[in-house]
């Protein structure tokens, strides 16, 4: 067990010399206040058990306990208590502290008691804690949208999850691939183990490797010490590798040992490390274009590609666009100081003609600034940047009544479903759940040909 953290309040140095001698450190970290403003200041919610005196000078200890408990409404408080004080600790108790402990106490009596009550309240943690993860491992919240294309992404999320297959997900910038990865992770055998993303996009390409598999001292200018890199640091666990296409061939080199032998060489080292670790990477590129072109190991392309996922843009996914919005609402009003009660007709629709070329980043970055910028509970048209307010998904100016409006985007539906179709009406008609004799006659009245 970690080590033990326990805050005394009281104001007697003999007390503080018994405890330290009860509970010594490294096993025990005892915190001591004497006051009421040193107790405040001292506490925080690491704090195991608060061990606290009835009696305190210009106060009580029931008086601090209800400020700390204000604070950490979780804590676990012992009062010390005189035989004269012993209606005051019941009182306590009544208040929600879990015991006192009578003076003269017996050393042995007292640590007993406090050992119990920290083992007790790290298992109700633990047992929280289990369940949060339980609850995450099974739940797809943060994964927002239910368009067919969407659905597709879910049911290859929950086909790949609980396998240990190396998995390449491939879609433009700001699709999600990183909230995928996790969703992945949180479902998988490996969730209790630990989830490290590296994004090669935000690091010198000479780093790589001495990031991914570490190095040993002296190996080059400023290697000081042995360095762990993240694959033994994460062994048994999920790595995320975004952005893939740019790593270096002598990465790519090592990389492919990982996924054929589990195993590698640190940066300047002879030994060989064994590891079990899950790759997930990702790309915004079209890999088979880089190997063609000689910028990407071909057998490491192959090694990675066991299971795709591709994630559609968001301009092919335009259905999602409200759930999205409610959800980021959700998540940034609250943040913001900003109550939002809803949005109108007229900034929907904006956001359903734009074509968004940043995916669902660039919408959840357009939706937090009209939060900033409204001035009431309701997000309106002038909330929104003049890129969004200037063009529709074919990137021309927004123009037309109402009716007209819809008309449009009906027809980019209908066009997007043809596209993804290979232009083949039925499936087509199907994916937009409309009967194909109504899809014909909307193509007729739209001017749908292809």
């Amino acid at each position: 067990m970690s080590q033990k953290i326990l805050h005394l309040v009281d104001d007697e140095s003999i007390i503080h010399d018994i405890f330290n001698r009860i509970f010594p450190p490294p096993d025990y970290q005892l915190i001591i206040s004497d006051s009421k403003a040193s107790a405040l200041i001292n506490h925080h919610r690491g704090v195991d058990v608060v061990i606290m005196d009835l009696m305190l000078p210009q106060t009580s200890g029931i008086e601090i306990f209800k400020e700390i408990k204000k604070h950490d409404p979780t804590v676990k408080t012992v009062f010390l208590t005189a035989f004269g004080t012993i209606k005051s600790a019941i009182e306590a108790i009544k208040l929600g502290a879990i015991d006192y402990l009578q003076k003269p106490f017996n050393n042995t009596e007292i640590k007993y008691k406090i050992d119990r009550i920290i083992k007790e309240n790290r298992i109700e943690k633990e047992n929280i804690q289990l369940k949060k993860v339980l609850n995450e491992r099974y739940s797809f919240d943060n994964i927002i949208g239910r368009s067919k294309p969407f659905l597709k992404v879910i049911s290859l999320i929950e086909n790949v999850s609980e396998t240990d297959s190396t998995v390449l997900i491939t879609g433009e910038s700001g699709t999600g691939k990183e909230l995928v990865a996790k969703a992945i992770y949180q479902n998988s055998n490996r969730c209790q183990n630990p989830f490290y993303a590296f994004n090669s996009s935000n690091i010198p390409p000479n780093l790589f490797e001495s990031i991914l598999f570490g190095y040993e001292k002296g190996s080059f200018t400023g290697a000081y010490r042995d360095k762990k890199g993240v694959f033994e640091e994460y062994d048994r666990g999920t790595i995320f590798i975004d952005e893939i296409a740019n790593i270096d061939h002598n990465t790519q080199q090592k990389l492919l040992r990982v996924l054929e032998e589990k195993e590698f060489q640190p940066l300047g080292s002879s030994k060989t490390i064994k590891v079990d670790v899950r790759i997930i990477a990702a790309t915004n590129e079209d890999l088979k274009k880089k190997v063609e072109k000689g910028e990407f190991r071909e057998d490491l392309f192959y090694r990675l590609n066991v299971f795709s996922i591709k994630l559609p843009p968001l301009r092919a996914r335009k259905d999602d666009i409200p759930m999205l919005l409610d959800h980021f609402i959700k998540k940034h009003a609250a943040k913001n100081n900003r109550i939002i009660a809803g949005y109108s007709q007229e900034f929907i629709q904006y956001l359903l003609d734009y074509n968004w070329p940043g995916n669902i980043r660039e919408l959840e970055n357009t939706v937090l600034r009209a939060i900033i910028m409204t001035q009431d509970q309701e997000l309106h048209k002038k909330d929104l940047p003049e890129e969004v307010l200037e063009h529709n998904q074919n990137g021309n100016r927004v123009h037309g009544s109402f009716n007209q409006k819809v008309d449009q985007y009906k027809k980019e539906l209908i066009i997007q479903a043809l596209n993804n179709n290979n232009w083949i009406q039925k499936q087509a008609a199907s994916d937009l759940g409309l009967k194909p004799s109504t899809l014909s006659e909307l193509m007729k009245r739209l001017t749908i040909s292809k």
